[in-house]
């Protein structure tokens, strides 16, 4: 299920980013061990209360112009207000209400959707409330003062951002596995979602980054529902030059959340670049089923062993999905291109896979006998019990003695034995180890 979204809107200079990143702060969740997760500093991923949600900051709103910057930023704007599930809109206290802050507020009654009016830059809770008064003409709501710089009422601000979030049980539950195709501009995407489908539903072109936005396809294989998702291409850092494609990336990324499976599209001319790896690192960072398609196999000139060849090429570039199966596709010859729904559904069947606690068990209680675990003078490591918890991914609660006793090493190998056991290709595996001592109940 993918997180909820907030979105910070307001006109320029009233705080947006001081508030973005006092509040990702230190929660700012990212995984050190893996190349290329770190996402646009206009995305960030945080919790509060235990729950987990997107910010989105978002350039000054201005009034409509000949300006292309502006005219930019108002586009930006406006992606992420269609996007979020609560908006927060920012006014700068000390300017006071502004004809701006009216035509904005304006905006934003239009969406329907929850919007949090908070009135920044106040420093003195004592002479407030004739600031406030004025907002109260936005028609808004409540205005709420705080001080992003001086973290004045913050707590209370998100609060009010996790209560207006969706309920998971009122989200559409159905029963659709989403499928999301992604990948750096050109790579075939498009063509690949056609290809599937078996028409023309998506504009296919050779210009990259002809697809903006996430396209939604629903269809049926095999009699199961599925969702594809055609990404827009993510591109290197210093190639996005307009602000309306940073939410092009924004929108990829929200889509490889809310997927349940990612087809990662690599071009076989290119090989795996370092943008590659960025993208599939945040689908592995999140959590997601991935398949990897090499595609425009029919440009490479084929000896003895390629594929065997690039394979290995690929596994050394990206060693950590050494879970994910690669397949070998033309989308322009159809070469295998409906293996790719054939190893996407079996995923998405891994994904959600739950394995038997006995057994479990026994799997590693025998892996435990092969090989002892670590020791740390004279103390030895100790497994007393194992369960899976949840899926999506598989995630495993081991009941352990000391954590400190523990090695990755000894983690990775009692993965490779559960993955030995029970298969789980193309889904990553996750593990959680507590401390539960002898002389307890």
């Amino acid at each position: 299920m993918s997180k909820p979204i907030a979105a910070i809107v307001g006109r320029p200079n009233v705080g947006k980013s001081t508030f973005f990143n006092m509040v990702i702060g230190k929660r700012l969740s990212i995984v050190e061990d893996t190349p290329g997760v770190t996402r646009d500093r206009i995305y960030a991923e945080t919790e509060w209360s235990g729950v987990e949600f997107a910010l989105i900051d978002t350039g000054g709103i201005e009034r409509p112009g000949d300006d292309v910057i502006l005219s930019n930023m108002r586009a930006q704007a406006q992606e992420a207000i269609d996007m979020a599930d609560v908006i927060i809109f920012m006014v700068d206290g000390k300017e006071g209400l502004t004809s701006a802050d009216d035509e904005v507020a304006n905006m934003l009654r239009r969406t329907g959707k929850k919007v949090i009016l908070l009135v920044n830059k106040i420093d003195n809770i004592n002479k407030m409330h004739d600031t406030l008064y004025d907002f109260y003409q936005l028609g808004i709501g409540e205005p709420i003062p705080v001080s992003a710089l001086n973290k004045l009422n913050i707590g209370d601000v998100l609060d009010e951002i996790i209560s207006g979030f969706p309920d998971e049980t009122e989200e559409d539950e159905e029963d659709r596995t989403q499928i999301a195709i992604i990948g750096k501009p050109n790579a075939g995407k498009s063509s690949l979602v056609n290809a599937l489908l078996k028409e023309e539903r998506v504009i296919v072109s050779p210009i990259p980054g002809t697809t903006r936005d996430s396209i939604d396809t629903e269809f049926s294989w095999n009699g199961e529902e599925y969702t594809l998702i055609d990404t827009a291409g993510i591109r290197r850092r210093n190639k996005v030059y307009d602000n309306v494609e940073r939410y092009s990336i924004i929108r990829s990324v929200a889509a490889i959340e809310r997927s349940d499976v990612c087809v990662m599209m690599i071009d076989a001319a290119d090989g795996v670049t370092e943008q590659d790896k960025r993208i599939v690192g945040i689908a592995h960072e999140a959590g997601k089923g991935i398949v990897i398609a090499v595609n425009k196999w029919d440009l490479i000139e084929k000896e003895t062993n390629t594929m065997k060849h690039f394979t290995e090429k690929v596994r050394d570039e990206l060693p950590f999905l050494s879970y994910a199966p690669i397949i070998f596709i033309s989308v322009k010859d159809n070469l295998r291109v409906q293996q790719v729904m054939e190893r996407a559904a079996a995923v998405s069947q891994n994904c959600a896979l739950r394995v038997p606690t006995g057994r479990l068990n026994s799997i590693i209680e025998d892996a435990v006998l092969m090989q002892q675990p670590p020791s740390d003078k004279g103390k030895h490591l100790k497994i007393y019990y194992v369960s899976q918890i949840g899926v999506k991914p598989p995630l495993f609660s081991f009941q352990i003695n000391d954590r400190d006793l523990l090695h990755f090493s000894y983690s990775r190998y009692l993965e490779n034995k559960i993955r030995a056991a029970f298969g789980f290709e193309g889904t990553s595996i996750k593990f959680v180890f507590r401390e539960k001592h002898d002389n307890e109940v």
